[in-house]
This record gives C-alpha cells, sequence and structure tokens, in this order.
C-alpha cells in the first residue's frame, strides 16, 4: 500500500468526510451520546409524554445541543460543503441540512421568536448518523487490518549478498532490483525474485492457500512474504515495495473498500433526489400556508418538513450492513475484492474450488501410520517424532506433534537433512532415515508388500506419504 492509502483512515464508502478514522468517530457518538441523554430528559416534549417535570433546565437544550449540533455534527457539515461544492448533493447536505434547520429553529425558540422545540431531535439525529458511520468505517478498518497484517509478513531485514560473496545486513527497504539475497531455512523471503542458487520447499500459502510446501529450485520465480521451509537460497531480486506481488494484493483491496455496492449507488441517487424533493416540499408548505395568512404555521411546518425529512433510515441501515458484511468477512479471512460481488453471493447455489489445499486449516497432521516391523505402530511414530525434532519442515513439526501425544520421545543425534529428499538422524544406536519417493529412489527402497496397498489409499486421498528406513529397509 502506498504512504498515503496507509497513513490516513479514509471513510472510503462516504469519502465526502475523508481524514476521520473510526476512532475519531467513536469518540464523537459516545461524546454526543452522553450530551443527548440531559438533552432527552429536560425536552418539555418527552417529559410531558412519560408525565414528570424537572426544573431549571430551560438552557440544557440549548448549551448541550449546540455542542452536539457543531462538534457531533462537524464531519457532516464538513461533508455537506463538499457536496455542495462538487454540486452533487446526496447523503450529507440531507443530513446537514436537516439538523442545521433544527438548530436554528431551537436556538431561535429558546430566544423566544419562535415555538419550536427541537433540541432532543438535533441530539439524536446527530448522535444516530455519527453511530452509523462509525459501524462502517470500523468495519472497513477490519477489512484493512486484515491487509495490514498480511503486509507485515515481510521481514523488515535482508542480508545482501555483495560482489565478493560477503553478506550484508541490510534494511529490505533499501533493496534494489538486481541484488541478491540469503535466505536462509525459516526465514520469508524480503522480495519478488528468482532462484539463482539453491533449492528448497517454499510456504506460499500467504498467497495460494494451499499448506503444503512446494518445491522450488535454480530459474523459479519466487514471491516476497513466502518461507523457505528447508534449504537456504539465493535469490536475484526482481520486484521491490509497490511493485510485489503483496502490494498487488493489497492495491486490489483498496480499490474493492473504495468501489460501492448497488444498494450504497441507490441510495445516494435516491438522497440526491430526496434533497431536491425536500426543498421542493419546504417551499410549497410555506407557501401554502403563507397564502392563507398562517405565517406562524408556515414557518412551523415549513421547519418540521426539512427536519423529518433527513433519511435516519437510511443512513443507517446502509452502513450497518456494509458493517456486519465486511466485518464477518475480514474475521473469517476472505478480503472482499468487490463489494458488487458480495451482493450477488445472495444468488449462489453452489460454491466450486479449484484445490483440496483451500479447505484445508492451514497446518498438517499426521492421518495414519503404519508399522512393518514387531515394533508397533506406535514405536514407529516415536521414532519418526525423535528424527524430526530438530527439522524446521511443516511435515516434520506434525510428526513431532503426533509423536510427543503417545509419550516421551527418545533423543536423536547426528541429525542431516538432504534436500528434496529427506532427513537422517541416529535413535538408540540405529541410524534411521524419514523421506518421500525420492528418497526411497536412491535407496533402491520399497514399500512392503503388507502394506503397499494401505499406504496407495493414503495418496489416493491426497495425503502426503513418508517412509521411516533403516538402511534401505522400510520399516514403517
Amino acid at each position: 500500500m502506498s504512504t498515503e492509502q496507509a497513513g490516513h483512515g479514509e471513510h472510503v464508502a462516504h469519502d465526502k468526510h475523508a481524514g476521520h478514522d473510526p476512532a475519531a468517530f467513536r469518540r464523537r457518538f459516545w461524546l454526543s451520546f452522553a450530551l443527548t441523554i440531559p438533552v432527552v430528559a429536560s425536552s418539555s416534549m418527552v417529559m410531558e409524554w412519560f408525565g414528570y417535570s424537572l426544573s431549571g433546565v430551560a438552557w440544557v437544550g440549548p448549551a448541550l445541543g449546540t455542542v452536539v449540533f457543531l462538534w457531533g455534527g462537524q464531519p457532516f457539515l464538513v461533508g455537506a460543503r463538499q457536496e455542495f461544492k462538487s454540486r452533487k448533493p446526496g447523503m450529507m447536505m440531507l443530513i446537514a441540512m436537516a439538523i442545521t434547520v433544527a438548530w436554528s429553529a431551537s436556538m431561535a425558540s429558546s430566544l423566544g421568536w419562535f415555538d419550536l422545540d427541537f433540541w432532543w431531535e438535533l441530539a439524536a439525529l446527530v448522535t444516530i448518523m455519527l453511530l452509523g458511520h462509525w459501524l462502517e468505517m470500523s468495519a472497513i478498518g477490519q477489512a484493512k487490518g486484515a491487509l495490514d497484517a498480511l503486509a507485515k509478513l515481510l521481514p523488515d531485514e535482508a542480508e545482501r549478498i555483495g560482489e565478493n560473496g560477503n553478506t550484508t545486513t541490510v534494511p529490505a527497504s533499501q533493496l534494489v532490483v538486481g541484488d541478491v539475497v540469503l535466505v536462509r531455512p525459516g526465514s520469508r523471503l524480503p522480495a519478488d525474485g528468482t532462484i539463482v542458487d539453491g533449492s528448497a520447499e517454499l510456504d506460499e500459502s500467504m498467497i495460494t492457500g494451499e499448506s503444503r510446501p512446494v518445491p522450488r529450485t535454480i530459474g523459479a520465480r519466487v514471491v516476497a512474504g513466502t518461507v523457505s521451509t528447508n534449504a537456504a537460497l539465493r535469490i536475484k531480486v526482481s520486484a521491490i515495495g509497490d511493485d510485489t506481488a503483496l502490494a498487488g494484493i493489497g492495491r486490489l483491496v483498496s480499490a474493492a473498500q473504495e468501489s460501492k455496492s448497488k444498494a450504497q449507488a441507490l441510495a445516494d441517487r435516491f438522497a440526491g433526489l430526496l434533497f431536491y424533493v425536500s426543498l421542493s416540499a419546504a417551499a410549497i408548505t410555506f407557501a401554502a400556508w403563507a397564502l392563507v395568512g398562517r405565517m406562524d404555521r408556515a414557518v412551523t411546518n415549513t421547519v418540521t418538513v426539512l427536519v423529518i425529512a433527513c433519511p435516519h433510515a437510511l443512513g443507517l441501515a446502509i452502513p450497518l450492513v456494509v458493517a456486519i458484511s465486511t466485518s464477518m468477512s475480514a474475521r473469517a479471512g476472505i478480503l472482499v475484492k468487490d463489494r458488487l460481488a458480495l451482493e450477488r453471493m445472495r444468488t449462489i447455489s453452489a460454491v466450486l474450488f479449484d484445490k483440496t489445499g483451500t479447505l484445508t486449516k492451514g497446518e498438517h497432521v499426521v492421518t495414519a501410520y503404519k508399522s512393518v516391523t514387531t515394533g508397533g505402530d506406535d514405536g514407529v511414530m516415536r521414532v519418526a517424532a525423535a528424527i524430526e525434532a530438530d527439522s524446521e519442515h511443516p511435515l516434520a513439526r506434525a510428526i513431532v506433534r503426533s509423536g510427543t501425544e503417545l509419550g516421551d520421545v527418545p533423543p536423536a543425534t547426528d541429525f542431516s537433512s538432504s534436500t528434496g529428499r529427506g532427513v537422517e538422524a541416529t535413535v538408540d544406536g540405529h541410524v534411521y532415515a524419514i523421506g518421500g519417493p525420492a528418497l526411497l529412489k536412491e535407496r533402491n527402497a520399497v514399500v512392503p508388500s503388507s502394506i503397499e496397498a494401505e499406504v496407495a489409499t493414503w495418496g489416493a486421498r491426497g495425503a502426503a506419504v513418508l517412509s521411516l528406513l533403516e538402511g534401505d529397509k522400510v520399516i514403517g
């Protein structure tokens, strides 16, 4: 994400008041809510409804209502000014018109000029609108928070290899295209690039969703933020900063947040139309009562029309829907790329997944194990866990976790790893190795016929099948 995008909490769904973040709207809402309570309680209309009376509260409404109007309503007043400048009236002008007319009429009444008390309606309206916009921007912030978490996967430093072959630790931001960097086992790639030396299995789940490591060797293109699980690599940098794949994902999500759904677009168009309808209705109301000689009713009813024309439900419903849908998506790890697509999901009757990786929990587990010796199945798992204890490979961690659940794991010595083939170690005086088909081929070993059929079913359902060898003999 660019510095400008990352540094400002934009209200992207209603960009008329950009520069306000969810925290600012939260503060405005709670303070306005606290001030609204005494304004409502001291309203003569509310006291009449509920049959109680309070003395000495005549100026509670004017004093606190003015604070709510000027401070709580400031985002809407600023947004209305921007809509007025662009000559595109919408939700902000409707809200601003309602609260401005309500404040003006109420203040005039408090000064004895009219008999129009809208203080409690004014305070409640501002508070409700602040709540709606706070919910909307909080949801957008959650989606951006998921994106920020993705960006944090990039390492802060990189080991740059000089012309003399020496490595120097530098900030990742100082890398340039053409640099060669060293990526050690278990480390994340600092930039997009091409492997120029070494081979390893990379955890690319942050990009692809596939949790199983993918083998990569010389000439393969690799992506910043992925992890070299089992070997060191030398990477020639081909893209940095905003040109990386990770930054591209950021731009997609940012563009989605700036887009508007059909419901929002319809609401905006309706708000613009309603602005003109409200002004027309107010003008007709004033003219009709003035013609019959009732100027007091003309003013009263005209103000009433302008105040109630503010679309309370419209201003709250759309932000609330956006808040619920985008926040639920963000919590589930879904980055919504297009709000129109989110709307169209209501018509979906089937979902197709292009690979099993999208349906996993993102971590490996041992689903089955089998022994071909008299040591028993659990004995095989404990030996395997001992051998893999020093390995950083994701499959190794799953084996160690499964083995330790069965009991104590014996210590292993002389651990060694062969990239793409497997690992080897000494346990209780015996030399064992664990690996996949490449290890079996290297040692001319075969899976015993007694378990061959069962092991074949494991592979058929997509499991990674590893063999435990003692010498060139498969024992589990």
